[in-house]
């Protein structure tokens, strides 16, 4: 089954893109090229408290999935 991600309303599309830049943020400090202030930067950069706690919790599921501590 195929999705057209251009279909999705505003929101949704960036929940996606927080969901990418959380994994990417978690592989980068896997691979040693990136610490947990990272995280912290990024997560200053984030306006909406419903975004910083969806952000957060893609980053959760991340490490857990990448065992990152």
């Amino acid at each position: 089954m195929s999705f057209n991600l251009a279909l999705l309303d505003a929101k949704e599309k960036n929940k996606i893109e927080l969901d990418k830049q959380a994994s990417f943020i978690v592989w980068k400090m896997k691979q040693a090229k990136a610490g947990p202030e990272a995280i912290s930067s990024q997560l200053k950069t984030i306006r909406s408290e419903e975004e910083r706690e969806w952000f957060q919790s893609s980053v959760d599921k991340y490490k857990r999935v990448m065992g990152v501590l």
